[in-house]
């Protein structure tokens, strides 16, 4: 478990973190849950190709099928990260608290608790420890591939590190735009990450939706909000946007009813419980 410190660091992260980045390419609709979660683990995504592959020599020559193995496939090889995503990082100092005098500079952990942008390569470039290659890495692997490399600079370090997804919100919020944040963290951490939604929200008809297409709306979406979804859960990817539509000329009812809900929820709590 993190230590009080390094908690109260990752709160400060997190918080720093919540603005808005460049989205990348999104696909589609996916009938494979395990293919399409965000932190899917490598023998997940190995299982998935061996059914899409057993599907194929059944004859199927449907087009999804297709796409999906070449999807799954380019996940095993390619991994998941693409430049412009982020990677939040927070390292403990196992010394802290044992007979350790502060230093006025910052220490090597401090150093590297922060988030940073994936480069080409892909790699992300460190303070410390130079490039960390995340070249065929998935997003279920970032922890250990960072660790390892850390290890080689730091004795015994305590690595926490998250992806970030970049989710767009926009119609009627307090502050329209992208937001980074972990896979786990609650579907509803986005609209609270934007300010929350206006007086005029019409939260009954908010949508989910990817390249202009809608992926859930209205009650469905709702549901998995007030059920606390995770963007993992419901395969949120880069890119995609919750549109929050106008209800100036609606019930406000409704909408301040699931406004109540929404804004019940301790996003950043939840958040940091989950960074460990």
């Amino acid at each position: 478990m993190p230590s009080k410190t390094a908690l109260a660091a990752l709160a400060a992260l997190v918080a720093a973190t919540l603005l808005a980045f460049v989205p990348t390419s999104a696909r589609t609709q996916q009938p494979n849950s395990d293919a399409h979660r965000l932190q899917a683990t490598r023998p997940e995504l190995e299982a998935t190709l061996a059914r899409l592959r057993g599907l194929g020599r059944s004859d199927s020559t449907a087009e999804w099928l297709e796409a999906e193995t070449t999807y799954v496939r380019a996940r095993l090889d390619a991994g998941d990260f693409r430049p412009g995503d982020r990677v939040l990082l927070a390292v403990e100092d196992p010394m802290l608290g044992v007979d350790r005098v502060p230093a006025t500079a910052k220490s090597q952990e401090q150093q590297l608790s922060d988030t940073f942008t994936v480069a080409g390569g892909p790699e992300i470039l460190l303070p410390v420890v130079g490039a960390v290659s995340l070249r065929g890495t998935l997003r279920s692997e970032l922890e250990p591939v960072v660790t390892r490399t850390i290890g080689r600079f730091l004795r015994d370090p305590v690595v926490h590190a998250r992806p970030l997804v970049s989710v767009g919100v926009t119609g009627e919020v307090a502050r329209p735009g992208y937001y980074g944040l972990p896979p786990d963290a609650v579907v509803s951490a986005v609209l609270n990450a934007a300010g929350g939604p206006t007086r005029d929200a019409k939260m009954n008809k908010l949508k989910l939706e990817r390249d202009g297409r809608t992926l859930l709306e209205g009650k469905a979406l709702r549901r998995a909000i007030e059920q606390g979804g995770t963007l993992d859960a419901l395969h949120v990817r880069s890119g995609d946007q919750l549109v929050v539509p106008s209800n100036l000329h609606g019930d406000l009812y409704p909408s301040l009813r699931f406004v109540a809900v929404l804004l019940s929820i301790p996003v950043t709590i939840y958040t940091l419980s989950h960074l460990h």
